[in-house]
């Protein structure tokens, strides 16, 4: 059941963000207007406020899961480069222990 939920990838890239944050921004700009006009128009607030809400309902679905098209950019990692013993990287580490910071 476990291995179900580790197979979804949970990731976004950077240029993924931002275009998560532009459509989130555009959906709810655009919804407020549309409310704004329309709640105006009949002259009911409450119109505004729904439609604003069902704006942010789809901003949401649409931005918040890590669709495909925002990890379409990954980061190229540098490999791992393996120790060849531990004693340098213990006396580097008890020499920054020892330092005292002013």
């Amino acid at each position: 059941m476990l291995s179900v939920f580790k197979s979804i990838p949970t990731h976004m890239d950077y240029k993924g963000q931002k275009l998560a944050e532009q459509i989130f921004q555009g959906i709810i700009l655009i919804s407020a207007v549309i409310g704004f006009i329309y709640g105006l128009i009949i002259e009911q607030f409450g119109w505004t406020v729904y439609i604003v809400l069902a704006g942010f309902a789809v901003s949401c679905v649409l931005t918040l899961p890590p669709w495909p098209i925002y990890r379409q950019n990954p980061l190229p990692w540098q490999p791992v480069v393996p120790e060849s013993c531990g004693e340098p990287n213990q006396k580097s580490q008890e020499s920054i222990k020892k330092k005292k910071h002013k």
